[in-house]
């Protein structure tokens, strides 16, 4: 067996970021830009008036004032402003040339074309500055998953499109005769197949474009047919028959079709039966078939090989850490991802950690990472976390 690094070591070798493309900036949210993209426009364009009120070339209390015109946004003023004048403005207009600063309207009052200036005036000109949010050819550096909040900044840079990259396609698999789909009727010895359809909704969150192929039965005729049908994926990934039982055929069956493996069995629990290697122009998984496990296997390995072919860092999932609300027993030999809860008093363990329990990770928001061996720890100790 080897250790989750070292697993997460071959897997990277495998996982080569996928091919540019351009799409609309609408269309580019949750997506990973690709190469850095410039602004091609200062912004503000021009000195903006901060605030409603009058421009002026400067304030003096008491002082009267004639105005001259208007400045609205999307209509400025087509003049410049003298002494002894000012134009009426609102917030994002145009500051006519001569304007030193910005008189707010509830410090003036108006008497048709005259305002006489108020005692009370702040030291702000309320005047944005030209370029004071960005300048043309300051850049949005890649890679990075594009926000709401980057699709803004990228739309007010004059920027209709971007390159990002494309999203892997990954084929997923079940396989086993026990197995069929919701909503069908099992038989007496038959359950309902789960991990692909939790899969499927962890892939689309990463990013990618999962396929859900039909359950393949355990003989080497359906494995092989169903394992053609991932033609074109990116990443194949299989659940169930990783292991070494008389019915766990993907290893023979992949090797068969010329898979090249890269490993076998991780020291990890749940999720020891892993497997991983290049099936033709594709990269694929095996995870093991309890659903927990699978699961724990999706966040721990398939997020960061997704994350990998979309250009972003190779890097292990984010872990966090927090205070244990519970004492825990020592640690075993595998490296343990506990299914726990997070709250204000918190890191607390469940107590059944089985790995066919799918009741239990859904209550969990929260994944304790026990290292190999690690000793008994008391409440209060800080530990690692993955959050779900």
């Amino acid at each position: 067996m080897i250790t989750v690094a070292e697993a997460l070591d071959h897997l990277f070798a495998l996982a080569a970021p996928l091919e540019v493309e351009r799409v609309p900036l609408l269309d580019a949210e949750g997506r990973v830009l690709a190469e850095p993209v410039a602004a091609r426009r200062d912004q503000p364009p021009f000195p903006a008036s901060a605030m409603d009120g009058y421009a002026v070339v400067e304030a003096i209390p008491g002082a009267t004032l004639t105005v001259i015109g208007e400045s609205a946004a999307g209509h400025g003023f087509d003049g410049a402003v003298s002494a002894g004048q000012a134009v009426r403005i609102f917030t994002g207009a145009p500051v006519p040339p001569g304007a030193a600063r910005i008189v707010i309207q509830e410090d003036v009052t108006r008497d048709g074309d005259r305002i006489t200036i108020g005692t009370n005036l702040d030291e702000n000109a309320y005047i944005r500055s030209a370029g004071t949010d960005f300048r043309s050819g300051d850049r949005v550096e890649a890679p990075r998953r594009l926000t709401p909040q980057d699709i803004a900044l990228l739309a007010s840079m004059n920027i209709p499109e971007v390159p990002v990259r494309r999203r892997p396609v990954v084929a997923l698999i079940s396989t086993g005769d026990e197995l069929v789909m919701p909503g069908e009727e099992p038989g007496r010895d038959q359950i309902i197949a789960s991990n692909t359809f939790g899969l499927h909704a962890l892939l689309r969150q990463l990013g990618a474009k999962p396929r859900l192929l039909p359950i393949a039965h355990d003989n080497v005729a359906s494995l092989e047919t169903v394992l053609g049908l991932a033609e074109g994926a990116d990443l194949v990934i299989t659940i169930g028959g990783a292991s070494v039982g008389d019915h766990d055929l993907v290893a023979q069956v992949a090797a068969g079709m010329g898979m090249e493996r890269a490993f076998h069995k991780v020291a990890m629990r749940p999720g020891k039966p892993l497997m991983s290697g290049q099936l033709g122009g594709a990269m694929m998984i095996g995870l093991p078939g309890n659903p927990v496990s699978a699961m724990v296997c999706g966040h721990v390995f398939v997020a960061p090989v997704i994350r990998a072919m979309l250009g972003l860092p190779k890097a292990p999932t984010p872990r966090s850490r927090a205070p244990l609300a519970a004492p825990l027993g020592a640690n075993g030999p595998r490296e343990h991802y506990m299914r726990a809860r997070l709250d204000a008093s918190g890191l607390t363990a469940f107590e059944r950690q089985d790995s066919s329990l799918l009741s239990v990770l859904g209550a969990a928001n929260a994944l304790i990472v026990r290292p190999v061996s690690d000793g008994a720890r008391a409440a209060g100790d800080i530990v690692d976390y993955i959050a779900l």
